[in-house]
């Protein structure tokens, strides 16, 4: 059985320079391995390195032909 050390969202979200909902969300779309302790998820140490290289921020919103400001302009011409 090896030691590896578990961490509280909150650490992790320390630890990665991010808030505990984006730990959330990344544990919520699979990309961040954890086991569920009652209300809590733990989250393995090494486990950091899948979502460190991740890109900072938000993604960007997909632009829509038909719901974007341009097109309502343009038809109204």
């Amino acid at each position: 059985m090896t030691d590896e050390q578990l961490l509280t969202t909150p650490e992790v979200a320390e630890r990665l320079g991010i808030s505990t909902r984006r730990v959330l969300a990344l544990i919520q779309s699979g990309r961040l391995p954890s086991q569920q302790f009652g209300r809590d998820h733990l989250v393995k140490e090494n486990d950091l390195k899948l979502v460190e290289d991740r890109k900072p921020g938000r993604p960007p919103k997909v632009k829509t032909e038909t719901g974007s400001k341009a097109s309502k302009k343009e038809s109204h011409k």
